[in-house]
C-alpha cells in the first residue's frame, strides 16, 4: 500500500479525440492527423564507414535504437526489417528509392545515412527521403558529432528520431525526455531516472530512507521528492545540474507529494502542518512564502498543475468520505469534484490541459468486481474513458511530453513495474523488470 492510500486508510501537444456517451467508454485515437492512416516509414540500416568491430557495435546501437524509437512514437507504420530490402544506402546517389516503395516494404518514407568512427569520434549523417518523390526526395538531412561511445550512439539515434518525428508529425518527439521513478534498494527507497526507452537506468540519491514522489521541474534542472527523516516527511530537492541534493527550506509537518507548476516558480504539496489532517499548501520555489489552499476535514493529497495555464490545481480529497478527483484554481477557488464513485487517486493533468490521466477502481469495496485501472478525463465534459483492463493494479500516470503517451505504475504477481502505453491505452509494454519500482514522472523535452 503506498503513502497516499495509507493517509486514505486511517502532451503544441497531443490531439485527442473523445467520441464519448457520459460515462461511458467509447474510443481516443492520438496523433497530430486524426482520421488519416500512418505514414508508411522504413528504416534502414546505416551504411558503415570503417566496418571495424567497435564501429560495428555501435553502429548496431544506432540503427536499433533508431527504429525502436521511431516504433515507439505512435504515428508511422515501420516497414519491418524482415521484408525491407537488404541495402544499406548511405548517400542520396546510391539510394534506390523505388525498392523501398515497392511491396512488400510499400514504404512512403525511408530514413537512411552512414556511420563512421575515426580517432575515436562518432560521425553520422542521416536523411529522410519520400520514396515517391524522385525529383527532389529528400525531407531531412542532418549531420551528429560525438565522441564514441555506447550512449552517444543512442543519444544521436534519439536526436534524428525526434527529428523525423517532429518533421512529419508536427510534434516534438520524446526520444531524448526522461522518466524518474521510485526503485527499492532493500529495505529503503530512492529516486532513480531512465530514459524514455527504459534504457540507461541510474539511481540518483543514495540517502538510505525512504523516498517517494519525484516530480522534475520544468527546465529539467530539479527533481522535488519527499522524503522520510529523523522529523518525519519532508520535501527534498535534487540538483540534476549538480548531482547532489540542495538546499530546500521544507514547511513544517508531513509533507508529501511536491509538484513544480509549469513555470518552475512554485511548488504545490500537501501537509498536514496546521491543520491536523493533510491540507494543499503552495510554495515559492525556495519553500518560502507558503500558502494553503485547502481547508475541510478529510486528507487533501496529490496535487498537480495544469501545465497549459498554470492556473489549476487538480488534486486528491477525502472529504466526502473516499478518495476522488478535485479540481480548483491556483488560489482555492472554484473548487470542482470530477470523479463521482469509487476509489480515484494520482491525477495527471495532459499538457495541453484537456485532460486528466488518474487511477481509479470505479467499483471499490470488499468482493467488488473490477480493480484499479489508468482513465483520462476531458476536464471540461467530465467524460472519460478507461485505459488499462484487468492488469493488475495500475496507479501513477504521468502524461510524456508530447502528450501522446503514458508511463504508470503496474502492480502484479511479480511486484511493481514502470509501463508505458500511447494514450489510447494501446501498445502497452514494460520499461523496467525485476526488483520494485513505481511512480513514473515523466520529464518535459
Amino acid at each position: 500500500m503506498n503513502t497516499i492510500q495509507k493517509l486514505f486508510c486511517g502532451a503544441s501537444c497531443a490531439f485527442l479525440c473523445l467520441a464519448l456517451p457520459a460515462l461511458a467508454q467509447d474510443w481516443v485515437r492520438t496523433g497530430t492527423n486524426l482520421g488519416a492512416q500512418r505514414i508508411r516509414l522504413a528504416a534502414a540500416n546505416f551504411k558503415s564507414g570503417t566496418m571495424s568491430p567497435e564501429e560495428s557495435t555501435l553502429k548496431q546501437v544506432f540503427d536499433q535504437t533508431l527504429f525502436a524509437d521511431l516504433t515507439n512514437a505512435g504515428i508511422f507504420d515501420m516497414v519491418s526489417k524482415s521484408i525491407a530490402p537488404p541495402l544499406t544506402p548511405g548517400s542520396q546517389s546510391d539510394v534506390q528509392l523505388s525498392a523501398w516503395s515497392a511491396p512488400p516494404s510499400g514504404a512512403e518514407m525511408l530514413a537512411f545515412g552512414t556511420f563512421s568512427i575515426n580517432s575515436g569520434q562518432l560521425s553520422v549523417t542521416g536523411f529522410l527521403d519520400d520514396t515517391k518523390n524522385t525529383g527532389s526526395p529528400q525531407v531531412l538531412g542532418k549531420q551528429y558529432a560525438d565522441a564514441a561511445s555506447d550512449t552517444n550512439a543512442r543519444r544521436i539515434a534519439h536526436r534524428f528520431a525526434d527529428e523525423i518525428i517532429e518533421r512529419l508529425g508536427g510534434i516534438p518527439g520524446i526520444a531524448e525526455t526522461t522518466i524518474y521513478y521510485v526503485g527499492a534498494q532493500g529495505g529503503d527507497k530512492e529516486i532513480m531516472a531512465m530514459d524514455y526507452d527504459g534504457a540507461n537506468p541510474r539511481q540518483l540519491t543514495h540517502l538510505g530512507t525512504l523516498s517517494l514522489s519525484p516530480h522534475v521541474s520544468p527546465d529539467n534542472a530539479r527533481v522535488a521528492f519527499s522524503s522520510l527523516g529523523k522529523a518525519g516527511w519532508s520535501i527534498r530537492v535534487f540538483s540534476l545540474d549538480l548531482d547532489r541534493a540542495v538546499a530546500f527550506a521544507s514547511p513544517a509537518g508531513t509533507t508529501l507529494s511536491p509538484a513544480w507548476s509549469s513555470n518552475g516558480e512554485q511548488l504545490a504539496f500537501s501537509s498536514d502542518r496546521t491543520a491536523g489532517d493533510s491540507e494543499i499548501y503552495v510554495a515559492n520555489a525556495s519553500g518560502s512564502d507558503v500558502r494553503r489552499l485547502t481547508s475541510f476535514h478529510g486528507p487533501d493529497v496529490s496535487p498537480c498543475w495544469n501545465p497549459k495555464t498554470n492556473g489549476q490545481i487538480a488534486w486528491v480529497s477525502g472529504r466526502s468520505g473516499l478518495p476522488q478527483i478535485y479540481i480548483m484554481d491556483s488560489d482555492g477557488a472554484n473548487v470542482q469534484r470530477m470523479t463521482d464513485s469509487g476509489y480515484a487517486t494520482s491525477p495527471s493533468w495532459s499538457p495541453n490541459g484537456q485532460f486528466l490521466a488518474f487511477a481509479w477502481n470505479r467499483k471499490y469495496g470488499p468482493g467488488a468486481p473490477g480493480g484499479q485501472d489508468i482513465y483520462i478525463m476531458d476536464v471540461a465534459s467530465k467524460r472519460w474513458i478507461q485505459l488499462t483492463h484487468e492488469a493488475g493494479r495500475n496507479d501513477f500516470p504521468t502524461w510524456s511530453p508530447d502528450g501522446r503517451h503514458i508511463a504508470f505504475q503496474r502492480e502484479g504477481a511479480g511486484g511493481s513495474q514502470i509501463w508505458t502505453m500511447l494514450a489510447d491505452g494501446t501498445e502497452q509494454q514494460p520499461l523496467t523488470h525485476g526488483g520494485s519500482f513505481s511512480q513514473p514522472n515523466w520529464s518535459s523535452k
